[in-house]
């Protein structure tokens, strides 16, 4: 049981498991198909910005810039196709290209900046906002293209596409993480950064990676933002910082770095949509919603600190009752 308890992907399973049965029993709509396909299209873009934010846990970093970065980037995006008349086939990998870029400006000043990524990346989220509210006087811009809205809405063997979207990237990203050179080196980083450069890793470029990666998956987030609403709008993406995080952290990755899988935020992000879902089916207003995220985070947190108290309690608990059981098969016997 002790080595059940310290798998990285049962906990947040289990936690996911917990979550939908509590809303179902709460709530009778929320097992509707109706509900359960807008669950699946709504867990998409947090799911998907979560495997950026998570990476960056993983070399013991923050990322708290993304949902200002999807609002400036659907700002971009919608100028491009709106006013600007760049075809959609080019402006969306326009806009991969430049989240990675402004991933790698965080990065770089992070890293070679030696500032640390909690202040660059709250510096980034307040300006990235602002760069948003620049574009077309701070208003959204709406009814952008009419093959933009197929990229969130279509269907392939009449599966949703953000279902396909979702398999390739987690499937990418845990290859990537446990088979790949740069996925060990991150892991190392985020454990600990002095004996990876002992080992010949550099950090600064492992470091500085990790924020491109993030910013990637961002746009990524941002074009099927867009492409859900189709429009672009500086409001957007507010909190999904906090959500991404909150993924990460239920799916038992390690604000301290260099634990965590990848697979488990994606149950992460599950459940933080879960519970958001049940919130608004019961009518509970974003305020409530904000204090629930807010107590989530600080649970996950605490269960990453207190992980091997936690764990050696379950271990002398089951191996007592392994125990009492033993000397009651001798006494029988």
């Amino acid at each position: 049981m002790k080595r059940i308890f310290d798998t990285q992907l049962i906990g947040p399973f289990a936690a996911m498991v917990i979550v939908a049965l509590i809303v179902a029993l709460t709530t009778e709509r929320f097992l509707n198909p109706g509900n359960l396909s807008n669950l699946s299209l709504q867990v998409s873009i947090v799911a998907l910005i979560a495997i950026g934010s998570t990476i960056v846990i993983f070399a013991a970093g923050i990322d708290l810039s993304s949902g200002s970065m999807v609002a400036l980037l659907t700002m971009i995006l919608a100028q491009m196709l709106k006013f600007v008349g760049i075809p959609l086939v080019l402006a969306l990998p326009l806009i991969l290209l430049m989240g990675g870029l402004l991933g790698l400006f965080i990065g770089l000043i992070t890293a070679y900046g030696r500032i640390p990524s909690f202040i660059t990346t709250l510096a980034a989220l307040i300006a990235f906002r602002g760069l948003a509210l620049t574009f077309n006087n701070g208003s959204p811009i709406f009814s952008l293209d009419p093959a933009l809205e197929p990229i969130f809405y279509g269907k392939l063997f009449g599966v949703p596409m953000p279902f396909f979207y979702l398999v390739f990237f987690y499937v990418l990203a845990a290859f990537s993480m446990n088979f790949t050179k740069l996925g060990r080196e991150i892991y190392a980083v985020g454990g600990n950064p002095a004996a990876a450069v002992l080992t010949g890793i550099n950090v600064r470029k492992v470091q500085t990676t990790t924020f491109v990666i993030a910013g990637f998956m961002t746009a990524v987030g941002a074009i099927l933002m867009s492409a859900r609403l189709n429009s672009g709008s500086p409001n957007y993406g507010q909190t999904l910082e906090l959500q991404a995080i909150a993924a990460a952290v239920v799916g038992g990755a390690s604000l301290a770095g260099g634990r965590g899988n990848i697979l488990a935020t994606l149950m992460g992000a599950m459940t933080i949509v879960i519970v958001q879902n049940g919130l608004n089916l019961n009518a509970a207003p974003s305020s409530v919603q904000n204090i629930v995220l807010g107590l989530i985070i600080l649970l996950a947190v605490g269960i990453d600190m207190w992980r091997a108290e936690i764990s050696g309690l379950m271990g002398r608990m089951f191996g007592r009752t392994s125990s009492q059981q033993s000397s009651n098969v001798k006494k029988e016997a």
